[in-house]
């Protein structure tokens, strides 16, 4: 046997060490700005230093970690159980059969794709004439993953995005007020929509059933959503289940245009 059989590189190699990055780079997406981050990169530090001891036949040390990955396993499949719905949320999502992606990309060839910037920044200027006037709002933009079931519990309009409408939506006693919008591209596709409550203990207790349904709906789904707080006219934005941190609408605007495009 060769010693040097090693540096014989195949393409499958290539392929394989490919998926493995990509693989790598989307858990790190999925668990970036979390908790969760110290945990993954503690773990890769273990096995790192297991393959080591593995190298260097230091067998005692070697077995012990081994036994600790294998049966680490089981612990980590409850530990990242939300991480791992998300990344399977992830790769469903990307599929190139999904009719959202079809219709992108014929707006792409037919130069009909508008950009995200108007549709962003109306929303966010209509957050702010809600937030001054303390009216609570719930803005949900559809991503790839479908919101079809949870549309139905609403009522399915079709309407242009612009600042009056969201306003009147939202309008307190208005017959529309209570629940979410959802927002697919450019329209408004639902209104009075009920979202699944978030579970989570560690929200803060300031906030309310609008912040804990925006959290329900962006953890089941890939959704991103807009809240204004009706008690002190706060705006939050939310993506993956976590409050998303932003300096000024402007920066607001430009978060939302790079998560829709």
């Amino acid at each position: 046997m060769n010693p040097l059989d090693f540096l014989q590189v195949r393409i499958i190699d290539i392929l394989d060490i490919v998926l493995v990055a990509i693989l790598l780079y989307y858990i790190y997406r999925l668990v970036k700005g979390t908790a969760a981050i110290n945990i993954f990169t503690g773990i890769v530090i273990v096995y790192l230093i297991w393959k080591l001891t593995d190298i260097l036949q230091m067998n005692v040390l070697s077995n012990i970690l081994g036994g600790f990955i294998s049966v680490g396993v089981f612990a980590l499949i409850v530990v990242f159980q939300q991480e791992i719905r998300k990344l399977l949320l992830t790769v469903g999502s990307t599929n190139l059969a999904n009719p959202k992606n079809f219709r992108r990309y014929w707006n792409i060839l037919t130069n009909n794709e508008r950009s995200n910037h108007s549709e962003a920044k109306i929303v966010v200027n209509a957050c702010s004439e809600l937030s001054a006037q303390n009216i609570g709002a719930l803005i949900v933009f559809e991503r790839n993953t479908s919101l079809d079931i949870f549309k139905e519990s609403g009522d399915q309009v079709s309407m242009d995005i612009s600042t009056p409408v969201i306003e009147s939506i939202f309008f307190k006693g208005g017959p529309l007020h209570d629940g979410a919008i959802v927002i697919d591209g450019n329209r408004i596709v639902a209104t009075r929509v009920a979202l699944p409550i978030s579970e989570q203990s560690d929200i803060p207790v300031r906030y309310g059933l609008r912040h804990r349904a925006a959290v329900g709906i962006s953890e089941k789904t890939d959704a991103t959503v807009l809240v204004v707080s009706e008690e002190t006219g706060k705006i939050s934005y939310i993506k993956n289940g976590e409050f998303v941190s932003f300096t000024s609408n402007d920066n607001l605007i430009e978060i939302i245009e790079e998560d829709l495009s």
